[in-house]
């Protein structure tokens, strides 16, 4: 497999160097800016291409790594070409393979793959996805799903239909925590707290339950009144609450008696169940 890359951003430089690293064939990068693509390729001891043309005819699986709204845009250049017999991968966390659309009719196929993990440094991201599990979607993947196998990675098969939901629990585990964590900075300082004791308080906290639930499981890492089915403090939790911060507290808790009936089969969560139930209804 010689795979080449169209665009030389974050995730084409660290791809194209965790596969280098992994003496996986990369033919190399074109880019509309060529100062990127030189860059990335001086990165990874490739080669640069001034023409498309000329990097699609170089590599038999073409790697897209440009901005979700530009991959149809850079579809429609590279089907001008002969692609007949190769492979076209985007890097979308919520996009199909659909989206190289009448791909069949020109002799090629179209996948997707996408690292369960945040690419923020284009020099330094290539080490982060030695831990990443892959997710890949499209037409005969098994090559591809191989080569990250080959590259030490957990890799599973998903289906087109499931993509946007598959993206929106990355962001659950993501991008709104971070929300979540903000709201609980906000609180605090709704409280008196300073702002430089509301920022910096809560990470031990925020830390050592994320440690635990890698560690240990979500079901093992659950602490709190709700995992003691403490009614009244939940009551009082609420009480203090208003508008977003208690909706949220209130649909998180009742994910988490879920978790916690797991977790302790034997207690009853009855009344505390129908309390955030009842909550819900505005009774």
């Amino acid at each position: 497999m010689k795979i080449g890359f169209i665009g030389a951003g974050k995730v084409g430089f660290s791809l194209g160097k965790y596969f280098t690293e992994h003496k996986v064939c990369v033919s190399g990068y074109y880019s509309q800016n060529n100062n990127s693509s030189k860059e990335a390729a001086v990165f990874t001891k490739t080669k640069y291409y001034n023409k498309l043309e000329e990097l699609i005819k170089a590599s038999d699986t073409l790697f897209l790594t440009v901005p979700d709204g530009s991959i149809s845009k850079v579809y429609s250049e590279i089907i001008q070409s002969d692609i007949e017999g190769k492979c076209l991968v985007h890097c979308s966390g919520a996009l199909s393979s659909m989206v190289f659309s009448g791909i069949s009719e020109k002799g090629a196929r179209g996948c997707s793959i996408h690292p369960i993990c945040a690419v923020s440094d284009k020099l330094t991201g290539y080490l982060e996805l030695s831990k990443a599990y892959f997710t890949i979607e499209g037409e005969n993947v098994d090559d591809l799903a191989e080569v990250f196998r080959s590259c030490g990675n957990c890799v599973e098969i998903l289906s087109a239909e499931k993509k946007v939901q598959y993206h929106a629990a990355s962001v659950f585990a993501s991008n709104l925590v971070v929300g979540i964590y903000d709201l609980a900075a906000e609180l605090l300082q709704k409280c008196g707290l300073s702002v430089e004791f509301a920022s910096h308080a809560l990470q031990p906290l925020f830390m050592g339950n994320a440690e635990s639930i890698v560690r240990n499981g979500v079901v093992l890492a659950l602490t709190g009144p709700v995992e003691r089915a403490d009614i009244l403090t939940v009551e009082k939790h609420l009480a203090s609450l208003t508008g977003k911060e208690r909706e949220i507290y209130r649909l998180v808790s009742c994910h988490l008696v879920e978790l916690a009936k797991q977790k302790n089969p034997g207690r009853d969560y009855r009344d505390l169940q129908m309390l955030l139930e009842t909550e819900r209804n505005g009774e």
